[in-house]
């Protein structure tokens, strides 16, 4: 296969301009996606078309990361309802360190054959001279033409209408893309369905100027198999940064995909085969109570992410979570298994010296209705702390045997955890 077709066969393709398949196949091309730094990290929803530049290097042509430090000053109106706000310009610059840095983890700057390029629009739109900009770029763009733009039709349309700054950002994204076929002979620009407008507008102001070709391909935009959005949850948004979202979340997030979208996932999101995908197909339709397909995933995607020894904690986590015994992991680790689950706290002097009867905590924490009741659990080998079973009903719990002297797990039966949270 050439790069259209195994986007085509993962379904990463939403629409295209005509003659994108054939110059794909028969020459080598540098292709762009542009990413505007309005948030401190990339997320889940950018690895997408991140895969895309990805494919794009891997079939030998050349992917530019276009950072746009320039763009993000005004904001992107595309897919948008109302204007969202300003960002200050030093909070645009330290999120571009970030950006750049992400990047690195999925494209190759260092090959001799094609090497990735990564720059920033910033360095070309600021020194914009405003007159001569309107002069040489804005006189090829019809406000007619402007406003057939879904972008800017979908947003007149709301109360709040468009401001100028944004009507503006089509001939940016326009200039961004002759800048770069000038440089780097860039004849591909790719983007979220969304952007289709602006990529539109890009190739005809090259050939208003240039008399050259170019082309545009856009992805679709994803939207679970219940109608959501993909990638927002009850908890706000995945990111890449492990700081924002830890691997073993971002690792939970990829393992509870529903069956119904799991294989699309893994065509998006990894670069396993169409042999081991349609393995993963066969097992979802007959076994799907095994999740190997989802465990696949989520190996996948948070190896490539976060690397090896993420992907090994985040797994380990999850064991504990199924109910594997919690030694040999931090506090920081428990807050992240068992932050959402109920908890309880109870004083640093409790549990000093001999400590508290588990029956008298399981009591405190609601666990069991009396001292009487929690010793009948114990018998009937239903109760764990830290995930080891309770046999003995006088036993006691002290300080040694909480998590870095913060944390205890109870646990009732199979699932049912409780959270002791130890508070001097």
């Amino acid at each position: 296969m050439n790069v259209f077709e195994e986007l085509k066969w993962r379904g990463m393709i939403y629409d295209s301009t005509p003659g994108v398949e054939e110059v794909l196949a028969s020459q080598k091309v540098a292709g762009y996606i542009g990413f505007d730094p309005t948030a401190p990290s990339l997320q889940i929803g950018n690895l997408f078309a991140v895969m895309a530049l990805v494919h794009l290097q891997r079939y030998g042509h050349t992917p530019i990361v276009v950072v746009g430090g320039g763009t993000a000053l005004i904001g992107d109106p595309s897919g948008k309802d109302k204007e969202r706000p300003l960002l200050a310009k030093e909070e645009i610059e330290a999120h571009k360190q970030r950006f750049r840095e992400q990047f690195k983890r999925f494209l190759d700057f260092e090959t001799k054959s094609n090497p990735a390029i990564m720059v920033d629009n910033a360095e070309w739109l600021v020194p914009l001279n405003l007159i001569d900009f309107l002069r040489d770029i804005g006189k090829h763009f019809t406000v007619n033409y402007m406003l057939t733009k879904e972008s800017v039709r979908r947003r007149l349309e709301q109360e709040e209408g468009i401001s100028y700054s944004e009507f503006s950002y089509m001939l940016l994204q326009a200039y961004d893309f002759l800048v770069l076929y000038d440089r780097y002979g860039c004849v591909l620009q790719m983007g979220g369905s969304d952007q289709w407008g602006n990529i539109t507008a890009g190739i005809e102001l090259i050939r208003r100027l240039r008399g050259g070709k170019a082309y545009g391909l856009v992805l679709p935009l994803i939207t679970t198999a219940s109608g959501v959005k993909f990638g927002k949850t009850e908890a706000g948004t995945i990111w890449l940064d492990p700081a924002l979202t830890s691997p073993y979340k971002f690792y939970q997030f990829w393992f509870n995909t529903d069956d119904r979208d799991v294989i699309r996932y893994l065509k998006f999101f990894t670069l396993l085969p169409r042999e081991k995908i349609e393995e993963l197909e066969q097992e979802v339709a007959s076994s799907p109570e095994k999740r190997e397909a989802q465990r696949t995933l989520a190996r996948e995607v948070t190896r490539m992410v976060h690397g090896e020894t993420a992907l090994s904690r985040a797994e380990r986590a999850s064991r504990i979570l199924f109910g594997e015994e919690i030694k040999d992991v931090t506090a920081q680790e428990i807050e992240e298994i068992f932050g959402d689950v109920p908890s309880t706290e109870v004083g640093e002097g409790e549990l000093t010296g001999e400590g508290i009867l588990v029956t008298e905590l399981l009591v405190k924490c609601g666990l069991a209705s009396s001292r009487s009741d929690g010793r009948r659990l114990i018998q009937g080998g239903g109760i764990y702390l830290n995930n080891v079973r309770v046999t003995d009903i006088e036993q006691r719990v002290n300080i040694e045997q909480a998590i870095e002297g913060k944390f205890l797990v109870l646990r009732k039966g199979r699932k049912d955890y409780h959270l002791v949270r130890i508070v001097r």
